[in-house]
This record gives structure tokens, sequence and C-alpha cells, in this order.
């Protein structure tokens, strides 16, 4: 009974403390996640009515807007990415590469490497039970894996959705009303901000976000009860058939600024890796979505007695008694509300480069509990620059409404795409429940997507593109064909860096040791997993890794031993624990080739250790990328000038991994692409 009691009790403390961090990410949330669709009803009702349907103006078009922003509300943020798209998490992350990198672990979709051979065995995630692929899935693997061409579209259709998302990042700052010298000391104070990291950075600016709700959501309650409460009743999608009917082309044309009220939406999934699915939910669920219905009610049950005001309406609605209070924090609000897009955009370059997308940059991890929690310097000024330069070149608000209601359906209709890939392929629903999916969202969505379009010429081109690197791989054979030749050394050591998105790696799992080629060449691979607080001394990472390859040919040679008297060797399940992999075929060859004699491990041991006297030293690929000479010169401008200048300013290998220059010996290598 006493047993019981402390394992209760326990629990309990286990339960309690699990419940206070879901609340306390929930609350840091609001000042990093939720900041767009917080000050979205600021600018959607001046974007919608400013352009062909300002005419419309009795109250079955009034209350059609508002039936349409509900709907769009509870269809996208909050059926599609707070219930579905917040469940397909790359070990935490979120965002149009988490998507990809989900693919490329289940399948072979992918050009890119999202995991290694050392990760196959083992997940960062709790185990699952397998899952049979059905007909379908098994039916889209095969194509993937018979069409080339078919890998190289997705990877753009997910790099098109990323540089989307990094467009939002440079627009959403843009989008205020306030003075230009003001709203340049803002911005430039709230990019000033991010080295303190998101943990900071929520705590301070979570206060204001709430106030910021609070005032939205007290003056849409008065406005309902003091003009009009009937508003209530566009609840019913009767009235979007009225609209359009009585709209017609001109009511598709505002879709393109309705859309604006699920800005944030693909932030608040990209932003996942920096709190966590139940913390984003409640605060969306709970608090936000409530918040903006009320908020958007009210703007309409005012523009409804005062038809006048359709392109001032919000800070109009705004009672004498409060305004002011209710504009500085407006003002306040709507620039530090773009914290939520710039948290996404240094997260999703993480992803980038984890994927060999993008070059190196500095990430520095600002949270020793939450992996998610990063900031990157170069991105954070960079993207200070690009905002300003569009707050001072596109002072209409109107034509950044226009790109960013662009930029943001783009990328969601991307995740779209990459959902219905994800139910067949990874979670092996049927074919009918993703096309399910994709016709409930893709249709809105497309339906938007269209209205977005026309408006192009009109500021809608703004949003920008990246591009890409491949990876090149020499075989093994080529490489051993070269035998001692190479001249360098008597060991090598082929080292794998491998960042997983975990707290703590176990100290027997950071180590995957393995042989390359023949015995007779001491050619070894070692993958080294550590999570980004692991990275420590480089004299330190020098002696554990020797100390695990000698380690490691202990184990081949009792193994060997084993083999030799007859007797099973070292079952594959304890070795795999050590995180060793030994091949019991590799001691019969080695046995043929030197007769009845086998070659003592412990030679090969006092080898190892007399290399590491004499010297170690680290040989690195100095790789440069150039376009054909028959390429066009679209592509050498993207490749030769773009990508080689931000070569040129990215962190090279050893400086980033802190290698002595007289200690480095540097491959070059050219490719033609």
């Amino acid at each position: 009974m006493i047993m019981e009691s402390k394992t209760c009790s326990t629990t309990q403390v286990s339960h309690l403390k699990s419940c206070r961090t879901t609340l306390c990410l929930a609350y840091q949330s609001f000042g990093v996640v939720y900041g767009d669709p917080c000050t979205s009803p600021i600018y959607v009702c001046k974007s919608i009515f400013s352009g062909s349907l300002f005419p419309y103006r009795e109250d079955h078009e009034i209350l059609g807007v508002l039936s349409l922003i509900f709907w769009t509300l509870t269809i996208i943020p909050l059926l599609k990415y707070a219930v579905f798209v917040l469940g397909a998490d790359d070990n935490g992350e979120g965002g149009a590469f988490a998507l990809y990198s989900l693919l490329c672990r289940h399948s072979r979709m992918g050009i890119l490497n999202a995991t290694n051979e050392a990760d196959k065995h083992e997940s960062t995630e709790k185990a699952e039970e397998p899952v049979e692929d059905t007909g379908t899935s098994l039916l889209i693997k095969q194509f993937f894996e018979k069409h080339h061409s078919s890998k190289v579209v997705l990877l753009l259709v997910v790099l098109l959705g990323t540089s989307m998302v990094i467009g939002d990042g440079i627009l959403s700052p843009t989008m205020s009303d306030c003075i230009l010298f003001f709203a340049c000391i803002i911005l430039v104070g709230l990019f000033a901000l991010q080295h303190y990291g998101t943990h900071i950075v929520g705590f301070l600016f979570a206060p204001l976000l709430i106030c910021w709700l609070i005032c939205i959501t007290g003056v849409g309650i008065y406005n309902i009860y003091h003009w009009n409460p009937c508003v209530l009743h566009s609840v019913s999608p009767y009235y979007i058939y009225n609209f359009f009917k009585k709209a017609g082309k001109d009511g598709w044309s505002s879709l393109g600024g309705i859309v604006l009220c699920i800005t944030g939406a693909e932030a608040m999934y990209a932003d996942l890796g920096h709190f966590s699915k139940l913390s984003i939910r409640i605060g969306f669920t709970a608090v936000l979505y409530p918040c903006l219905v009320l908020a958007y009610m009210g703007e309409v049950a005012y523009l409804s007695k005062h038809r006048m005001n359709l392109q001032s309406s919000f800070y109009r609605a705004i009672p004498d008694a409060v305004f002011w209070p209710v504009f500085i924090i407006a003002t306040l609000a709507t620039v530090v509300g773009s914290q939520a897009i710039i948290s996404a955009t240094f997260s999703i370059f993480s992803q980038c480069r984890a994927l060999s997308c993008f070059p190196r940059v500095k990430i520095i991890h600002t949270s020793k509990q939450i992996h998610g929690q990063i900031y990157i310097p170069e991105i954070n000024w960079i993207l200070m620059l690009l905002c300003l330069l569009v707050l001072i070149g596109f002072r209409d608000t109107n034509t950044i409404g226009n790109a960013y209601g662009l930029a943001v359906i783009t990328v969601m209709f991307v995740t779209n795409c990459l959902m219905f890939l994800i139910i067949i392929t990874v979670w092996n629903r049927s074919f009918f429940l993703a096309l399910l999916f994709v016709l409930t969202f893709g249709s809105v969505e497309l339906l938007y997507f269209s209205a977005c379009l026309a408006k192009v010429r009109k500021g809608g081109w703004l949003p920008l593109l990246q591009s890409f690197e491949f990876e090149n791989k020499v075989s093994l054979d080529s490489f051993i064909a070269l035998g001692p030749g190479l001249g360098i050394t008597r060991i090598l050591i082929f080292v794998t860096l491998n960042h997983v998105m975990i707290p703590k790696v176990p100290g027997d799992k950071r180590y995957h040791v393995s042989r390359i080629g023949p015995p007779e060449f001491c050619f070894y691979r070692c993958i080294l997993r550590f999570r980004y607080k692991d990275v420590g001394d480089k004299n330190d990472l020098e002696t554990q890794l020797i100390e695990k390859v000698s380690e490691f040919l202990k184990h081949q040679s009792i193994s060997e031993t084993y083999l030799a008297a007859g007797q099973a060797p070292i079952p594959v399940k304890d070795v795999s624990k050590m995180g060793y992999e030994i091949n019991a075929g590799e001691g019969n060859r080695r046995r043929k080739a030197a007769g009845s004699k086998m070659t003592p491990t412990s030679n090969e041991v006092q080898e190892l250790m007399e290399a590491k006297e004499s010297g170690v030293a680290y040989i690195i690929a100095s790789t440069r990328i150039k376009a054909k000479d028959a390429s066009y010169l679209v592509k050498k401008f993207a490749i030769n000038i773009i990508y080689g200048f931000l070569r040129r300013n990215s962190r090279r290998s050893p400086v980033a991994l802190g290698i002595p220059h007289a200690s480095l010996i540097e491959i070059g290598m050219l490719y033609l692409v």
C-alpha cells in the first residue's frame, strides 16, 4: 500500500509539472505565435472594401463579408491547422520543410537526406507500432522512386512554400499604419531583442498581446450590443451565398482581402518547434479564436450603421473614451505581432541548413529544454534590412497587403499538397481520407489563391524565391582503389556529425562505429549523434572518438574469437545497444586472408594509438558550385551570383567546428550543375 501511495504521488507530481509547463508555454506563445492573427482586424476590412467592393454597402453584403471571415477562420486555422496539421510534426518541428523531412524519412521521395543509417534503428520519438503500407501508399512510393523528376518537383514545391513563409517574415512587420519614423524605430528595436531568445521575448511580449486581445474583445462586445446584435446571424452560410449572388465577380475579387484574416496560421505551425502542440492548441482554440470572432463581429456591427467609414472602420469603431489607450496598444501590437513569423523564419533556415539547402550559418540555441528555440544572427539582421526597405519603398499598405495575401495562401496550398502525401505514406490512411482532406481545405484555398493571383500586378509579385544545393557522393570503390597511394595517414576515420532534435542523447547511443571496406584498409566510419548543447571541447571530442573506435575493435575481436571457437558471436541486440556495427562475415574474410594466423586486434588498437600520438589531420572538402556554360542566363545568375555570394559569406566548416588551421587539409571540389 505504501509503494502504491508513493507511485500515485509521483504520478500526480509529474502530471502537475507537465500541466504547469504546458500552461507556461501557452502563455509565452501569445507573445510569439499569435501576433499576426491578433492584429489582422486592423487592416482586413480596410483591404476588403478598398477595391471593387467599395460600392457594396448594404447589410447583406456587409454581413456576407463577416460570414466569409467567420467560416474562413473556422475552416483553415481552427480545423485544418489546430486539429490536423499540428499533428504532422517532425520530431517536434513544424513547417513545409518538416513535412518534407518526414516524407524523406518514411520513404525515398526526397533528393536530400533526412536521416542516416544509424538512425534507421533508433528514433528520437517514442517507438510506435509498425503500420503496414496500404496499396495506395506503395504505389506513391514506387512512383517517386522510379521517376527522379517527381522528386525534383516535390522539392521545388517545398522550396516555394518555404520562400513564401520567408516572404511573410519580410512583409508582416511592415503592415503598420503608424508614422514611418516610429515604425522604423520599433522595427529596429524588435529585431535587436531577438538575441535574448524566444523564452524572454515571449514573456516580454505576451502581456502586450493579451492586453490587445482584451481590448479588441471588449470593443467588439460593446459594438455588437450597442450597434447591431443581428450580426450574430452571420454565422449562417446563407449570407455567403447571398453575398456572391449580389456582388458576383467583385465578391470573388474581395477574397484577396479576406484571406488576410488568416495570416499567421502557417506561422503557428512553423513555430511548433518553439513550443508544443498542446500549448498552441490551447492558446488558439480557447482564447484567440473566440476573441477574433467577437472583434470582427463588433467591427461589422459598427459598419452596418456607419457605411461611410468602410475604409477606416477599425479605429472609428473604438469608443472615444478608450480610443487613445487602444490606439497606443494597437501601434505597438502591430509591429510586435510580427514576432511569430520572425521566429518561424529562424526555424525554417535551421531546417534548410540541416537538409543542406542553405549555406552554413551560426545557430544559437537559447533554451536548454526546448530544442526549437533558436536565434540566427545573420538571418535576423538581413531580415531587418529587408523589412525596412519594404516599409520605406511600399508605404501603401494595400499594396503590401496584396503581396502578403499571395504569400500566405501559397504556403497554405503547398502544405495542403504535402499533407496529402503525409496522410497516405506516413500515417498510412486510406486514399479517400486524404482526398477528403484535400477537397475540403484545398477547394477553399484554391478559391482564395485564384483571387490573390489576380492582384499580382498590384503588389503580389513581391514574395521571393530560394535556391538549393545538390548533394554529391564519391563511391567507396573509387576511394579504396587509391589504396596506400593516398599517402596522408595510416588510419582514416570518416566522421558524420548528426544533430538530433532531442534534449539529451544517452551516452551509449551517441557513437555508432563501423568498418568501411576490406580489413587491410584501416577505414572506419563514426556517426556522432549529439543534441544542440552537446558540442564541447575539440580535444575532448577527439579523445572520445579514438576511444570508441578502440572499443569497437576490441568487441570485434571478441566476436571473431567466438566464431573461431564455433560459438555464436555477441548477440546483435547487445551490440546495437553499444553502438557498434560488427559484420560476422568480416572475421571469416580476415582468417582466409591471413591463413591459420589471425592478426590480433590489439595490433590495430596499438596502431590507432600510435597514429593519434603522431598527430591528427582533418580532411574537409571545400566545394564550389558553378552553372554549366550551356545553362540559361537565369540559372547562371542564381547559381554563380546569388548562391556564390551566400557561399562566400557563410561560415566555413573548419570555423564552425573549431578545427585548428595547422591540422587542416582542404580538398577543392568543383561541381558543374
